[in-house]
């Protein structure tokens, strides 16, 4: 018989069969989807919670830094990473080490520091990109031209597009392909407003390959150069 057709008495018999048939599975349904709506807002809760301190010890970080307290900073830097590994924070945190072991001239440490800031950052465009030009500076430091010519021929976004282009100059001149530098640096100063503070180092990196007919010269290196500046 069609449930449209039964009377009221019967519609009611019939739903509280149904009713106590399955009240063990519609019970579990709720206190499954009170758990998860529970479990969902504590998550959320504990991600703000966790975002918020790593902040926190980034801020100590760039304070000690600020203050000369290089170790304070170094300590700081590899609890971030420890603690927070997953941050953006932790990131920041190993791009600082990085700058720091170029500034001590560890370029095996500054590399080591941005080989893990690679693996871990976020899909974030700028951020990736900051990350494989600084690479790419320390690669020429260590003398790996190729390297570093790869990761500045590399997706890079237009923020960078002028670094990427001096990066890569810098690259092909220490490989010899001068012609293929000169270029490259016209292609940095192109994309570099005219009050820029970089535009002059490039200018004359470009100004150098004229005077000296072409000629080879020794790139840049991360201490002299300010990597990823």
């Amino acid at each position: 018989m069609a449930f449209d057709v039964l009377d009221e008495h019967e519609q009611g018999e019939l739903v509280r069969k149904w009713l106590r048939e399955n009240a063990l599975a519609i019970l579990v349904g709720i206190v499954a989807g009170l758990v998860l709506i529970f479990g969902w807002q504590q998550w959320k809760a504990r991600n703000v919670q966790r975002t918020a301190e790593a902040a926190a010890r980034f801020q100590a970080l760039v304070d000690a830094e600020a203050a000369g307290k290089s170790q304070d900073a170094a300590q700081i830097a590899e609890a971030l990473r420890s603690d927070y590994g997953k941050s953006v924070y932790a990131v920041l945190a190993a791009l600082h080490q990085a700058q720091a072991a170029i500034a001590a001239n560890d370029l095996p440490a500054a590399a080591s520091a941005l080989e893990w800031a690679g693996r871990n950052a976020p899909k974030e465009a700028a951020l990736r990109s900051l990350i494989a030009l600084r690479t790419a500076r320390v690669k020429l430091a260590q003398g790996d031209a190729e390297a570093a010519l790869r990761l500045a021929d590399g997706e890079v976004g237009k923020d960078y597009a002028a670094l990427a282009a001096e990066l890569r100059g810098d690259a092909l001149l220490k490989l010899g392909r001068t012609q293929e530098a000169s270029a490259a640096y016209d292609n940095a100063l192109a994309e570099l407003d005219p009050q820029a503070p970089g535009r002059a180092i490039v200018q004359m990196k470009r100004d150098d390959l004229t005077v000296s007919g072409g000629a080879p010269v020794a790139a840049d290196a991360p201490a002299t150069a300010k990597a990823g500046s």
